[in-house]
């Protein structure tokens, strides 16, 4: 059995940066409180566990988090508005949002003050979506498919933005932008928020696939970016496998596989990964 690993597998920028800024907060003797992180530094189980032993702890809304504390923001970034109410009750807020989440949030919040609607593409119980819709300044749609978009009964006489988040599908939005395109009377704008860091993982995913016959994704489950992965492998006609950590490898119907893919999402670890991929040379 041969298998490819992905050059780009494991941690992005935004989430290397999040996590150095946290670091530096755990290690910083000037600062005092307790530290908090309002949900997940990054949705990575493993590497929530490992920042929980040393202190940290995860809160899942502000009102846990007690006057006086630190808290960093995570990677996905958290709405406006709960970051204005954190401030105002006297924590030390520490904001470790992706750079491209904020660029985002500008784009939709310059592309909304003059009246036009927001549609954007993204998965609505996800909190870099929530981040994304509290800086739109207007009525906001929010869908996740091309089909879901093609039923949409928009008014040629107001305005509309498109966006996406940060790790959807360029090749659907792509899709999706022609489809709104077709409706010649409606007045649109196209706001370039896909990550290209997620860009080229999908790329790369797609390539691998090409040359494989099975993939192994490795990720938290509760990444979005990592089940897009998996989804664009898939898409591609080979079978993909979502796995956490190596222990989870079903190592005896891996054998049957002449040839094995390896990528990871954007907030793995390179310990786990270096971990599978130990576990498939075993084979």
């Amino acid at each position: 059995m041969k298998f490819i690993r992905a050059k780009s597998a494991g941690f992005c920028m935004g989430v290397s940066l999040a996590l150095r800024k946290l670091d530096k907060t755990i290690e910083n003797d000037s600062l005092s409180g307790d530290i908090y992180i309002l949900g997940s530094i990054i949705h990575n189980p493993q590497v929530v566990a490992e920042y929980a032993e040393k202190g940290v702890v995860t809160a899942d809304c502000p009102e846990e988090i007690p006057s006086g504390s630190i808290v960093v923001i995570r990677a996905h970034g958290i709405t406006k508005q709960v970051q204005h109410s954190l401030s105002l009750r006297g924590i030390h807020v520490i904001d470790a949002t992706c750079p491209k989440v904020k660029d985002a949030c500008v784009l939709i919040e310059e592309n909304t003050t003059d009246g036009r609607v927001l549609l954007l593409f993204g998965e609505e119980s996800h909190p870099e979506v929530k981040c994304l819709l509290s800086y739109a300044a207007n009525e906001t749609f929010v869908f996740d498919t091309l089909e879901e978009c093609k039923k949409f009964n928009l008014d040629p006489d107001r305005t509309y933005c498109l966006a996406a988040q940060t790790t959807q599908d360029k090749h659907v939005f792509d899709a999706i932008s022609q489809e709104l395109s077709k409706k010649t009377s409606l007045d649109f704008v196209i706001l370039n928020t896909i990550c290209n860091a997620t860009q080229m993982r999908q790329s790369e995913a797609t390539k691998i696939a090409d040359k494989t016959d099975f993939v192994i994704v490795a990720g938290g489950y509760n990444s979005s970016n990592t089940r897009r992965l998996a989804q664009v492998v898939e898409s591609n006609g080979t079978k993909a496998l979502h796995v956490e950590t190596a222990e989870e490898l079903p190592l005896e119907e891996l054998r049957s596989f002449k040839k094995i893919g390896l990528t990871a999402g954007a907030s793995t670890p390179k310990k786990i990964v270096d971990q599978i991929q130990k576990a498939l040379e075993s084979l």
